[in-house]
């Protein structure tokens, strides 16, 4: 079981990317949660066998269609204890 964080930045607001990533985590078995950031980006944290996480993590590096990703930093459990949990579904949660 792999988590990880991630941080998106570009024009990722207003674009659909937080119901496009739920669909692509859900469409792979992912569990987590996707959220928009007061300063514009996305945050999201997802958690899966280590194949599914990096075809998200993939996934989010373009974004939907409309999306333009400029940058995606990543950080896994191991570097944050505070994803050290386990998640049931993938949710969109408002934003913070």
């Amino acid at each position: 079981m792999l988590t990880s964080h991630l941080r998106i930045t570009g024009r990722v607001q207003g674009v659909g990317f937080r119901e496009s990533l739920q669909r692509e985590a859900v469409r792979l078995s992912v569990a987590g949660w996707v959220r928009n950031r007061t300063d514009g980006s996305v945050e999201a944290v997802v958690q899966g066998s280590e194949a599914a996480v990096q075809r998200v993590i993939a996934w989010a590096r373009r974004g939907p269609a409309a999306a333009h990703v400029a940058t995606l930093t990543l950080t896994t459990a191991a570097a944050r204890g505070d994803l050290e949990r386990t998640y049931i579904g993938f949710d969109v949660l408002s934003s913070v």
